[in-house]
């Protein structure tokens, strides 16, 4: 009777607390905004080492000196703005600007465009985490209640899958209605200009540059370029989502009936950090190949090139250009970045619910 007792706590569900749509999304808004604010450089650093692979060179101005010189370096050099450059081919970036590995990225975007810019493209990472946890989370709690219930009726040995199929519906939803804030912040993120304290092209700027590549173009097909890389986005987001909740929703609901049946505010931020923490960590490092190939086609700036390149296409250019060093580029700034930010987002959003929850009860 006792395992039985211990087994059913564990396998239950979170607590249901009957709050209303608003006030979820309020929850899951402010756990973004706070995750946003703390985890942008990292995801600068992660951005810039992925982007330096995929041959964006981050110096002060370019030379065609520090190139082996072919037509495709010479095309690029002119098809991209002034101090911006994408070489591709045999050329080779001067070695003293390259960046080598996450602290170097630090120290160099410090001392060359200062400590601001660290929290480079914050804006439209608030513009994309705000709305995009506002639906993800919810629509979490939605269908993992929903499905939870319908299995444990119909086929119970389905349940232990229920975190998985859901996580996997509701990111797909919330990346979907928000993908091209997500282009635009990454473009911000990975492209910098050659003069320090000059400001940078904010969101709605990155955006038309992505649609109207050349002054004075107005093809109206061009707005297709605000999904480029959707593709590689839900390639990337959906087994994050599907390997992060299989090993978070388990393990929360673990350390939860291990400190005991009533949960506390204590109780709940720290079995939601750590198992927010390990379930991050592990879904970043396995799905950073998929993040890779994300940055490399939301950066292409050739519209042609764009349109035509698939997930596939470009995770085997990724292998042949870097291997398997190349598959992991910046994999240490996104584990990084990953375990803390799902961690505060899920600890934030439980706790916020349950003070709601205790809060309405008092009125009661």
């Amino acid at each position: 009777m006792v395992e039985e007792a211990k087994s059913d706590s564990k396998s239950k569900p979170m607590p249901n607390e009957n709050l209303r749509v608003g006030e979820r999304a309020l929850s899951a808004g402010g756990a973004a905004f706070i995750s946003a604010v703390i985890v942008n450089p990292l995801d600068v650093v992660k951005t810039r080492l992925q982007a330096q692979a995929a041959g964006v060179p981050y110096q002060g101005s370019c030379r065609l000196g520090c190139f082996e010189l072919n037509p495709t370096v010479v095309q690029d050099l002119r098809s991209n703005p002034p101090g911006m450059c994408r070489i591709t081919g045999s050329a080779s970036v001067c070695s003293e600007n390259q960046y080598k590995g996450t602290l170097d990225v630090f120290y160099k975007i410090i001392r060359q465009e200062g400590f601001s810019r660290l929290w480079r493209g914050t804006n439209a990472s608030l513009a994309l985490a705000v709305p995009t946890v506002g639906i993800y989370m919810p629509c979490y709690d939605y269908f993992r209640n929903s499905m939870e219930e319908f299995t444990a009726e119909r086929s119970p040995s389905l349940t232990p899958y229920v975190p998985l199929v859901a996580g996997t519906m509701a990111r797909s939803l919330a990346c979907i209605s928000i993908y091209p804030v997500e282009l635009a912040r990454t473009r911000m993120q990975a492209f910098k200009g050659t003069q320090r304290g000059v400001k940078l092209p904010g969101v709605w700027k990155t955006l038309a540059d992505a649609v109207y590549p050349v002054k004075g173009s107005s093809n109206g097909q061009n707005c297709r370029m605000l999904w480029t890389g959707l593709g590689a986005q839900l390639a990337r987001d959906i087994p994050f989502s599907a390997i992060c909740w299989s090993i978070l929703e388990p393990t929360r609901r673990s350390i939860l009936s291990f400190m005991g049946e009533k949960p506390t505010a204590g109780s709940i931020i720290g079995a939601n950090f750590t198992a927010g923490f390990v379930a991050g960590a592990v879904a970043a490092a396995v799905t950073c190949p998929l993040d890779v190939a994300k940055t490399r086609r939301q950066i292409e700036k050739n519209a042609d090139r764009a349109m035509r390149m698939t997930t596939r296409e470009t995770l085997a250019e990724i292998w042949r250009d870097g291997g398997m060093r190349g598959m992991f580029s910046g994999a240490g700034a996104r584990v990084g970045r990953a375990g803390p930010s799902v961690a505060i987002v899920v600890s934030f959003y439980e706790v916020v619910k349950y003070g709601l929850h205790n809060f309405h009860q008092q009125q009661q």
